[in-house]
């Protein structure tokens, strides 16, 4: 009874929190366990062209399907809303928790499609559903933090302090973390059914590292894992070849993966922030990988990066990532590529600073045939699907919780690449697909960016 009186109390101070905007965080009444409420709001009005002309353009001068040229939107972006918390007990350990969900602000929550003009792209999973975010139940202590549960990847987590567009047109998921050039930056992602360590700092240093069980039953990935609404690798791409009748299996041929491994280590003293990390996903089926047949392969990553920030009040950001594909046939490999990004921020006030940023995404060895960029010669590296994405912005901080933004992203393909803009957390993306599924290649996308974020 007391204690459904502490949880009764809890939340009735948690929605007058929310009401009045009193402090969100409530201790309970035996002193020894705390519970906050938190969330995060980002809108945006946005302006995007998919640089694709009517009849065609670029490599594809065949007709295309839809509307051209710039197109307004309106997008909810990384909001969330979460409550976290922890109970004592005992011998300097806590046991912690965490529940976050994506809030769509401005749009109906329901299945979130990958691509957002291609049905065939579209995963299951409900992202307005409780927990749909970094969700976990822990221990903590002095000897670190030990969790289970789902969670930004240590391998993302060690490099999103270096992208000032994150959740913008101009994020840098677009090409970092990002082996296709679609909408999914598999390597800069967030991991389901998972357990990971966080190390406690011993001077500058600290390291996590995360596995999370692939829970799939068939040999080469291709169905849904087990316990998930979509395929562990968020491809979500296949067909119904078991009706519901007989249990509804899905083949999800691009992108289901096994087991996943994510370390990463970081050095942190006075303006240096120095990291290393790496990623890896094992048997990943790939559909487009042939012609005719899907092909399983190991998937990795590795990236180094170095913030600094200078007496000037100006931070830089260089990243450089390397991302394998162990594919059976180089010439259809498309996720093989080294990656770059360099950022700077300039302060002008305390309340008003400017950001630059340029990702460069270089060759693969091929390409798969007859997908985007056209069929491969046999000559591996002979498509140049290459792209450089150049974003620049300005942000004025009203206070610590609340501020306003302007972005503008360029995304320049060569002739045979594909990459789109506001992958991984901006709520439109720029597609390179049009109305009829098709996507063009070696396309100039662009998009502008007016939003503006409170947190709580």
């Amino acid at each position: 009874m007391r204690n459904r009186k502490v949880l009764m109390a809890s939340a009735i101070a948690l929605g007058v929190a929310a009401a009045f905007g009193a402090p969100s965080q409530v201790v309970a009444a035996d002193g020894d366990s705390t519970l906050q409420f938190y969330g995060h709001l980002d809108l945006s009005i946005d302006n995007i062209t998919k640089g694709q002309k009517e009849g065609g353009s670029g490599q594809n001068p065949a007709p295309q399907g839809g509307r051209y040229g710039w197109q307004w939107d309106i997008s909810s972006n990384l909001s969330y809303l979460g409550f976290r918390g922890d109970h004592d007990i005992g011998g300097g350990n806590k046991m912690v928790f965490q529940v976050e969900t994506q809030i769509d602000v401005s749009a109906t929550p329901g299945p979130s499609p990958n691509s957002q003009v291609s049905p065939g792209n579209a995963d299951s999973k409900v992202q307005g559903a409780l927990a749909s975010r970094n969700s976990f139940l822990g221990f903590a202590g002095g000897w670190g933090a030990f969790k289970v549960g789902k969670t930004d990847a240590p391998y993302q987590l060690s490099t999103s302090r270096m992208d000032p567009f994150s959740a913008t047109v101009g994020d840098y998921n677009s090409i970092m973390g990002n082996t296709g050039g679609d909408n999914r930056a598999e390597f800069d992602t967030r991991l389901s059914h998972a357990m990971w360590y966080e190390s406690p700092k011993w001077g500058g240093a600290s390291f996590s590292a995360l596995w999370a069980p692939g829970q799939n039953r068939a040999s080469d990935n291709s169905i849904n894992a087990s316990g998930e609404p979509d395929c562990t690798g968020g491809g979500g791409t296949g067909a119904l070849v078991v009706p519901p009748s007989a249990g509804g299996v899905f083949i999800c041929n691009d992108g289901g993966y096994g087991d996943a491994y994510s370390v990463a280590g970081v050095f942190q003293s006075s303006g240096l922030y120095a990291i290393v990390a790496y990623e890896k996903h094992s048997q990943v089926n790939r559909s487009g990988d042939d012609a005719v047949n899907v092909a399983i392969g190991d998937e990795a990553a590795m990236k180094v990066g170095v913030q600094y920030a200078f007496p000037t009040n100006t931070t830089v950001n260089v990243i450089f990532e390397r991302m394998t594909r162990n594919n059976p046939n180089a010439d259809f490999n498309e996720r093989q590529r080294n990656g770059s990004w360099l950022a700077v921020t300039q302060k002008m006030s305390d309340q008003d600073e400017v950001n630059l940023g340029w990702a460069h995404a270089g060759k693969t060895p091929g390409q798969p045939s007859g997908g985007p960029g056209g069929s491969v010669t046999g000559t591996p590296g002979s498509v140049d699907n290459a792209s450089n994405m150049y974003s620049v912005g300005y942000k004025h901080h009203f206070d610590k919780k609340s501020n306003w933004y302007a972005v503008y992203a360029r995304q320049m393909n060569h002739a045979g690449g594909h990459f789109d803009l506001g992958a991984s957390g901006h709520g439109i993306t720029t597609d390179c697909k049009d109305a009829t599924n098709t996507c063009f290649t070696g396309e100039t996308l662009q998009a502008a960016s007016v939003g503006w974020m409170y947190s709580f």
